[in-house]
């Protein structure tokens, strides 16, 4: 279980690099008229999605569907923070914070024993 956990954290976290990039990093490049920049998206995200399907699909069975959706917002919305801190030069502000570890509440709740699976 933990194994999986940890392999499905780490792909979740490298596609969700790409699905940032693909959904974000155009934002500085304004060489890009509209089209190219729907083309180069989906370039970047075609990557992630070579690691999100694997990710899930090998999870899949010891956590549940939601199990797995709620780790991988957490987890884009983490990855979303420091691409914005860095690559967009936006800095982070308390309430982004505070919502980050209210998402991170929400992710040990899910994968708590409370009620079950």
């Amino acid at each position: 279980m933990f194994v999986q956990l940890l392999l499905a954290f780490v792909l979740l976290t490298c596609s969700n690099a790409f699905m940032t990039y693909a959904w974000y990093g155009h934002l500085r490049m304004n060489q890009f008229v509209m089209w190219q920049a729907v083309l180069f998206s989906w370039g970047i995200a075609f990557f992630e999605y070579c690691l999100q399907v694997p990710a899930n699909r090998l999870a899949y069975g010891t956590f549940s569907g939601y199990q797995l959706k709620i780790m991988q917002e957490a987890i884009s919305l983490s990855v979303f923070m420091i691409f914005a801190f860095y690559y967009l030069g936006e800095p982070l502000k308390w309430k982004y914070a505070i919502s980050l570890s209210l998402i991170a509440l929400a992710v040990g709740i899910a994968f708590s024993d409370l009620g079950g699976k």
